[in-house]
């Protein structure tokens, strides 16, 4: 199937949450709103009025640039994004990220910038990139997918948002504070190309953001972003005070370095649970969202890629 193009006066489909920070998120959309029209550009914003309406929004926003020949573009955070890619990438329509979240990695990655008004004006004149994605059973994401830790520390850094704000010393305080608790250790079987083994294990993270991995000292960084490959980081049955010595040494970008924890990088992974789980199945984080998801776990590179619009240039230049 041929790759989609984007004509200079395609349209874009923009997902905005309506609920986001209501003042903020509103003075976005008219800053985005005053560029696009400045420029002539058409458009039409497909608000989430609520957090229950994010895959039907998503849905109709695919299904109309699929019909107009535009692009979705996605005004949120990574876990918003990630939700809207769900519907994108089978579409195979264009994809532009006008961030809004507190790391955004995946814009961040790519050169998007940061700036509402900045990104929105970059989209004028993008250039479309094809960009790895991972899958997890069914899921997407462009950043990671993880169970054990990570998601306990996702849970406990939404709960700190809700009371104190959505600001990075806020998910910082929140981290510090989830990894003073005592942690359950997984039992799982891990099969990858290099062959099978039995494992116990506080947290299981597979990343994909080359930037993420650079930053905390993943020399399978390079794997995935030259060989086309994810990147695995299993940490060994550790103590309190151990898990907040890797925690530092990864803000230290010194992580891959520990003798505690393992790292490699795969094509496809699967991940067996030898513990007893609930009926849902095994809580799984995906770009910072909770999902919930049956057992066994497979992680690979997705098929496809996804068409991302990108800067002709870094920002700043």
């Amino acid at each position: 199937m041929a790759e989609p193009v984007l004509a200079p006066d395609a349209p874009f489909h923009i997902v905005s949450n309506a609920g986001s920070g209501s003042k903020d998120a509103h003075e976005a959309r008219q800053q985005i709103e005053a560029i696009l029209s400045t420029a002539r550009r058409p458009h039409e914003f497909i608000l989430i009025e609520n957090p229950g309406q994010l895959q039907s929004v998503a849905k109709k926003a695919a299904d109309a640039a699929t019909r107009s020949g535009g692009a979705v573009v996605v005004a949120g955070g990574d876990g918003t994004i990630n939700a809207v890619m769900q519907a994108v990438l089978p579409a195979r329509r264009p994809f532009g990220i006008i961030p809004q979240g507190t790391f955004n990695y995946s814009s961040r990655a790519h050169g998007i910038p940061l700036d509402t008004a900045e990104a929105a004006q970059s989209l004028l004149t993008a250039r479309l990139e094809p960009v790895q994605v991972g899958m997890v059973n069914d899921r997407v994401f462009l950043v990671n997918a993880s169970l054990g830790l990570y998601p306990e520390l996702l849970q406990d850094r939404e709960e700190y948002k809700r009371q104190y704000g959505r600001r990075r010393s806020v998910a910082l305080w929140s981290g510090l504070r989830t990894l003073l608790r005592e942690h359950r250790h997984w039992a799982v079987e891990v099969e990858y190309e290099q062959g099978a083994e039995r494992l116990r294990t506080p947290s299981i993270f597979i990343g994909n953001n080359v930037l993420q991995l650079e930053q905390v000292g993943l020399e399978e960084a390079e794997d995935v972003k030259r060989r086309g490959r994810l990147a695995a980081v299993i940490v060994e049955p550790v103590g309190t005070s151990e898990l907040l010595w890797l925690a530092a040494r990864g803000m230290l970008g010194q992580l891959g370095e520990d003798e505690r924890v393992r790292n490699f990088s795969f094509h496809s992974m699967t991940v067996r649970v030898v513990n007893r789980v609930g009926r849902r199945g095994v809580k799984v984080a995906v770009d910072g969202e909770l999902f919930w998801c049956p057992p066994p776990l497979t992680f690979q590179v997705a098929p496809q890629p996804l068409m991302l619009l990108v800067p002709t240039s870094k920002p700043g230049q």
